[in-house]
C-alpha cells in the first residue's frame, strides 16, 4: 500500500483546519465532521477571516464561506490565497460564474454546502496535500462553462497536467513520462500562457484544472481524489 500522501506532507501531524464562517450551527456541523478524521483536527472557527487566522496562524488549511455578513468576500478570499493560504471556498452559492470565479480567486477547491460529509473530508484532505478534488457540483460548473476561446494544447502537454492533477509534483509526473522536471515544468507554463493569451488565466493548480476540464481535456472522474467512509449527512444551515 502506498504512503499517505497528506502524512507526508504534514510529517505526520493532523491537518489543522481553521473553519471561517458565521452561521454557528454550520460551524459546529463541519467540526463534528471534520472530527470523524483521524487525519484532521480543527484549530480554530469564527466569523471573521482575520481573528481566525490570528487563533491560528499556522492552519494548513482555511475552509472559508463566500458570503460573511452579507457580502461576498472574493476579495479576502483573494488576499488569503495570495499570502500562500490553502483556501477551500464551502458556499451555498453554486451557480458556475461564482464558483469559477472563487477559483480564479485562487481557491483550491470549492465545496457546496449541500455535498455532504463525505465530500467535505475527502475536499480537505486533498487540499492538505495539494491535490485536486472535484466534488459533483463543482464538477457540473466546469463541464457546463460555455466560455469560448479554448487554446490547443498539444498531446504531451495534456498528458502532462492529467498526471499532475493527479499527482504531488511536477518531478513524480518527470518519473511516469520518463521526460526530465524542467520539460514537466514547460509543458505547465505553456498550457498557462496558451489560457492567459486567451483570456483565461489560470495562475494556480486548480484554476488550470478548471479551465482543462470546462474545455473538455480532462474529465472530472480522471482526477485521483481521497475516499472516506463518511456518510452524506449535512449540518442544518
Amino acid at each position: 500500500m502506498g504512503a499517505d500522501p497528506v502524512a507526508e506532507m504534514t510529517g505526520g501531524r493532523p491537518v489543522g483546519v481553521a473553519i471561517v464562517d458565521d452561521h454557528p450551527v454550520v460551524v459546529e456541523g463541519v467540526r463534528a465532521w471534520l472530527a470523524t478524521e483521524a487525519r484532521l483536527t480543527v484549530l480554530a472557527t469564527g466569523d471573521d477571516p482575520d481573528e481566525v487566522l490570528r487563533a491560528a496562524p499556522h492552519a494548513d488549511v482555511v475552509l472559508l464561506d463566500l458570503r460573511l455578513h452579507g457580502r461576498m468576500v472574493l476579495d479576502k478570499l483573494a488576499e488569503l490565497s495570495a499570502a500562500g493560504r490553502r483556501v477551500v471556498v464551502y458556499s451555498e452559492h453554486t451557480d458556475p460564474d461564482t464558483m469559477l470565479a472563487a477559483l480564479d480567486a485562487g481557491a483550491v477547491a470549492f465545496l457546496a454546502k449541500h455535498e455532504g460529509r463525505e465530500h467535505c473530508v475527502a475536499t480537505v484532505l486533498a487540499a492538505a496535500s495539494d491535490r485536486p478534488y472535484v466534488p459533483p457540483a463543482l464538477a457540473g460548473a466546469m463541464v457546463g462553462d460555455p466560455r469560448p476561446d479554448r487554446p490547443m494544447l498539444s498531446d504531451k502537454e495534456r498528458e502532462a497536467l492529467l498526471l499532475w492533477f493527479q499527482s504531488m509534483s511536477k518531478a513524480s509526473v518527470a518519473r511516469r513520462m520518463q521526460i526530465s522536471e524542467h520539460t514537466v515544468k514547460q509543458y505547465v507554463d505553456r498550457a498557462r500562457i496558451k489560457y492567459t493569451r486567451a483570456g483565461r488565466p489560470a495562475a494556480t493548480k486548480a484554476a488550470l484544472l478548471a479551465r482543462a476540464i470546462e474545455d473538455g481535456l480532462v474529465r472530472p472522474e480522471e482526477i485521483g481524489i481521497y475516499r472516506s467512509q463518511a456518510t452524506h449527512d449535512r449540518p442544518t444551515p
